[in-house]
């Protein structure tokens, strides 16, 4: 049993419900008022009752679906029960043990749709220490890493073409600033405080592109209250050995600062059988991330917080083998040279002002920066000489304004504006592939995207409420540059913009049952906005491709049973998407690719469900998805095959290898995934021993739309097991873990004729201090 005793101050608007073993308890506070928390906490234990009172810590209560997180209690001397709080519906975890992650911040907008949330201390307890990594523990989600870009996609949409000219379906925000589209996707998870993935498509807040999902990342703020931090050591197989630390730092009682920093060497997974690299270890990792953090609050209204971060990732190179070469993943030929480093520097500086009358008006502004250089072997033997190199750089200036409503009333509001500049700079001879010749590409190519957007809710009863939310969104996109054949004296310039713009809404019904129970259904459409293809060998004007559209009807069902014991989450979606983007032959011109559009409908629909409890010592959760996905009817010809003919997408013919995929899955959408964890917790000689397993399984995906195994597109189904040991003693905590425990050998992903291994068994002990 666990009972809470709060001192709140503030008056009756909001209610929080803490749904505990020992029934509901009431607290009120407005939004858009501070919070000071001290909580004494008592519960059960298999070893006996404990309990705890906070430092005092304090936190905003803000307003219903908007980017913000409330913290909760801190420093828990063992982990306790589940525990859910609910704020007018939205679901909020309180959970750990021991430092970095004493507490789960979750946001608001999550209770009402599909969303998965893991603190810090989650992900690694589950072996998700990269963007990769999640799909080993959400619903619906797939990530395929294949060298400098990674194809994000939840419930098949998102990005299957690695280029700067067509936007994500999925975007990554870190600290609440969209960050790179696509690519630097290999920065480690480290004193984090919390990770939301949220399913399906959003838009009226994550942005026009979030046609997939959007995934948030949030890093710890610094806190008033005391001085400590913790620092980890870890060693692993392949040499591995990794370093990560934080420390927060009291400055005064209205400033405060955190820094945290995270290193990892490891050696390459691969054996080079045949031949030998001319340049580069491929495969071995050296990475180097820091962050510095500073929080002011010189009085209750206002608060400022500012982080930036700088990231130096090495992979040494992105090895693969032949599609139809056989053999073993990490056995590798090449003649090639190799290399592969990402550098990238974020700064984030978040304003939060609250006015006298309750109205809350913030400001996120967000500058990234980011270099990346590869080398690779083309052909991945050692007797072609194909290669291929580039060095890249990213620049983006994003802005976002909100104004919150005080949530008082029947009627609560939220409205924004939004603003980004990205541009993706080559510089001359930075860029150069090399098949018998060179052919170079130099240029720019400029993206802006503006929008203004709001919300509002309406309670038509204490328990049922109404939303309405809308989106108008401005961008362009724009390419200048030459691609060239030098030896041959050629060369086609390209200076062209295309401009977007839509509307786009959501409309929602939520019905509180009980504290107990909750309903959502809505309906919303989303956008993904144009864009062009780039200059071309064939010296023919690039065509330009057109927005993507997609209406999407869900509905949903969140429960909390068991005294509390067991929460679950069951949810359908049905997406019908227009002008889906895809990336194969040219209709008009065979000897090159294009980004087009599906002519028909396609559609994508499935369940999803997922659940955690606790009882007594054990705890558990689990997911699940069933998917379906077809392609509107649609004439292509498969760029890997030799063309000499047009493919119309609407007539075809349908001759030779120009084929009607209509039918044919959405590439990366597996039919099913599940993933399921058990833990459980022994006492042992004044520490607590918690033995973890967690398993996950995506079923067989197509790489392409062409969905042909001969060419490497049938990606099979994976299977993947980590197991880790932890003895938690005082402020220690001792960790021996293994991921891909059964060492399955997979491939992750395929691209332009190489295929690309998944991690193998890793394993290794990790030692943790917190201060």
């Amino acid at each position: 049993m666990i009972n809470i005793f709060k001192n709140i101050t503030g008056a009756l608007s909001i209610v929080l419900f803490a749904l505990f073993a020992g029934g509901a308890l009431a607290q009120t506070a407005p939004l858009g008022t501070k919070i000071v928390n001290t909580a004494t906490v008592t519960y059960d234990h298999p070893s006996g009752p404990f309990g705890f009172t906070t430092n005092e810590a304090s936190f905003t209560v803000v307003a219903r679906e908007t980017p913000s997180t409330i913290e909760f209690f801190k420093r828990l001397p063992i982990a306790p029960d589940s525990q859910t709080v609910m704020l007018n519906g939205s679901d909020y975890s309180v959970s750990g043990v021991g430092a970095p992650d004493d507490f789960v911040k979750v946001n608001p907008r999550n209770a009402r749709s599909a969303a998965a949330v893991f603190s810090g201390d989650e992900l690694r307890d589950k072996g998700a220490s990269t963007i990769e990594q999640i799909q080993f523990t959400t619903p619906s989600v797939t990530v395929q890493n294949s060298g400098q870009g990674n194809s994000f996609n939840i419930r098949g949409i998102g990005k299957t073409v690695n280029g700067s000219g067509v936007g994500v379906g999925v975007i990554t925000y870190r600290d609440g600033v969209a960050s790179f589209p696509g690519y630097f996707q290999n920065e480690p998870f480290y004193d984090t405080a919390s990770l939301e993935v949220l399913r399906g498509p959003q838009g009226t807040f994550a942005g026009q592109n979030a046609t997939g999902g959007a995934v948030f990342v949030t890093s710890r703020n610094p806190e008033f209250d005391r001085f400590g931090g913790y620092i980890q050591g870890q060693l692993g197989n392949y040499d591995q050995t990794l370093l990560e630390g934080a420390a927060n730092l009291p400055l005064s009682d209205t400033l405060a600062a955190r820094i945290a920093f995270h290193t990892e060497e490891r050696d390459s997974f691969y054996t080079v059988t045949n031949g030998s690299p001319i340049l580069g270890e491929p495969g071995a990792k050296a990475t180097e991330s820091y962050r510095g953090s500073l929080l002011w609050e010189p009085t209750d209204s206002l608060s400022v917080l500012f982080k930036t971060d700088y990231n130096d990732i090495d992979l040494g190179g992105y090895p693969a083998t032949p599609i139809g070469s056989g053999g073993d993943l990490f056995e590798i030929s090449t003649n090639g040279p190799f290399l592969a480093i990402d550098e990238t520097v974020r700064s984030v500086l978040n304003i939060s002002y609250e006015f006298e009358s309750g109205m809350t008006l913030r400001s996120i502004t967000g500058y990234q920066d980011g270099t990346t250089a590869a080398r690779t072997d083309l052909d991945g033997t050692e007797t072609v000489s194909f290669t291929f190199f580039d060095k890249v750089n990213e620049r983006i200036w994003s802005q976002e304004v909100n104004l919150i409503s005080p949530d008082e009333g029947q009627l609560t509001w939220i409205a924004g504006a939004y603003y980004q500049d990205d541009l993706v700079t080559i510089p001359q001879g930075q860029f150069v592939t090399n098949q018998g010749f060179d052919i170079t590409l130099e240029g720019e190519t400029p993206k802006t995207t503006s929008a203004i957007f709001g919300q509002i809710s309406y309670d038509i009863s204490d328990q049922l409420e109404l939303q309405v939310g809308a989106r108008y969104s401005e961008s362009t996109s724009g390419n200048t540059g030459v691609s060239a054949i030098p030896a041959l004296g050629l060369a086609i310039e390209q200076d062209d913009e295309v401009g977007d713009e839509k509307v786009t809404g959501k409309v929602a019904l939520n019905w509180t049952v009980n504290p107990n129970h909750f309903l959502y259904a809505f309906v919303a459409t989303r956008h993904k906005a144009g864009g062009l293809n780039g200059p071309n060998i064939a010296f023919v004007p690039p065509r330009s491709f057109e927005p993507e559209d997609v209406t999407d009807l869900e509905a949903g069902w969140k429960a909390t049973t068991f005294d509390g014991r067991l929460r679950t989450q069951l949810g359908a979606y049905y997406n019908t998407y227009k002008n889906f983007q895809i990336e194969i032959g040219d209709p008009a011109v065979p000897a090159i690719t294009s980004i087009v559009n599906v002519a028909g409908d396609s559609t994508i629909y499935g369940l999803e469900a997922s659940a955690q409890a606790r009882f007594g010592a054990m705890s558990l959760d689990a997911g699940m998805s069933l998917a379906k996905s077809e392609l509107g009817k649609f004439y292509a010809a498969d760029p890997r095959q030799p063309r000499t003919g047009p493919c119309d997408p609407e007539t075809g013919p349908a001759a030779g290898i120009c084929v009607n995929v209509g039918g044919n899955a959405q590439p990366y959408a597996p039919e099913m995934t599940l993933s399921a964890g058990l833990e459980y917790d022994f006492d042992l000689a004044g520490g607590i021993l918690s033995p973890r397993i967690d398993y996950s399984h995506i079923s067989e995906t197509w790489a392409s739309i062409f969905a042909d195994a001969g060419q490497g597109d049938r990606l099979e189904a994976r299977n993947i097991l980590n197991a880790q040991l932890t003895y938690a003693y005082d402020d220690w905590r001792l960790q021996a873990f293994a991921t891909n425990l059964t060492d399955q050998t997979y491939i992750a992903s395929v691209k332009a004729g190489l295929r690309y291994a998944g991690a193998p068994r890793q394993y290794g002990i990790r030692l943790t201090r917190e201060f």
